[in-house]
């Protein structure tokens, strides 16, 4: 079972290597990376080239480790007991199975995708140390232990907004995704727009990597967003030649797919006026 990348999704020899060994240390595989990196989509993309299907936890503020094991519904088992309801006598028809529940007991092996850890309180992760090394947890109102029938491949993402505690990162096989550079980017763009004038593609990408250099930049441009940005051009059927700028004109065409605050915005429009005043 060897991941190599799949035909949409260019993984680096560094990605696959990662992505591997945490399948053989049966390891949860934390990766970490910009927003825009591809991070969630590589779990999609390890699921379809092996075959397994995916099972998707989505992480939010106020998120609670025990939403991934189970939730015991208290308050619809003491209104049903007032209404005489018969199933108030079996607590198992109260008892929300997680996403965690749902990959231990699933009869295949699944990829379990664990997207965005960092949004959740900071001991959310120490809260799930066991039950991901062990891959075991205990129901306390049904007096069973679920143990996961096949291992799941664990893929944990974080856009690094809050350190992860220690303890959890023993755990993990780590990799961070590294920005693309300018030939990988190439790749990336071939699969999701192939056949892309060269000219088109060099001059459109020298300006990304512009932007994305500019000091004072409150948010850099993403892969997702440089992707966005070369369909609208597509789609406007611009030339290399629409793209040229002088110094008066600092933004790039249709710059909204690619800045996406106004301090960024005002940025550029002072480097321009900069730029009128000094010829």
């Amino acid at each position: 079972m060897k991941f190599e990348g799949t035909d949409s999704y260019v993984a680096t020899g560094d990605l696959t290597v990662a992505v591997n060994a945490a399948v053989t240390l049966e390891r949860p595989l934390l990766v970490k990376g910009e927003p825009g990196t591809g991070k969630t989509e590589l779990a999609r993309q390890v699921a379809q080239a092996l075959g397994l299907r995916m099972i998707e936890w989505n992480i939010k503020s106020t998120t609670k480790a025990q939403q991934g094991l189970y939730e015991y519904d208290a308050v619809s088992r003491l209104r049903d007991s007032q209404l005489g309801d018969e199933r108030v006598h079996d607590v198992r028809n109260y008892i929300r199975k997680g996403k965690l529940w749902d990959a231990f007991e699933t009869d295949e092996k699944v990829v379990l995708l664990i997207d965005e850890i960092d949004k959740a309180d900071i001991e959310f992760p120490n809260d799930l140390l066991q039950e991901l090394d062990r891959m075991e947890f205990y129901v306390y109102e049904t007096g069973e232990t679920i143990r996961a029938r096949n291992r799941p491949i664990v893929i944990i993402t974080s856009n690094n907004e809050k350190e992860l505690p220690d303890a959890f990162l023993r755990r993990c096989f780590f990799h961070y995704i590294r920005f693309p550079d300018l030939e990988t980017m190439k790749q990336i763009v071939e699969v999701h727009h192939p056949g892309i004038k060269d000219q088109l593609l060099t001059t459109a990408l020298t300006q990304f990597y512009e932007i994305r250099d500019q000091s004072g930049l409150r948010k850099k441009p993403s892969t997702s967003e440089v992707l966005d940005w070369l369909k609208l051009l597509l789609a406007e059927d611009l030339s290399h030649e629409d793209l040229k700028r002088d110094g008066a004109d600092a933004l790039p065409k249709l710059h909204g797919a690619l800045l996406k605050n106004e301090q960024d915005v005002h940025l550029f429009e002072r480097l321009a006026f900069m730029a009128r005043r000094s010829r």
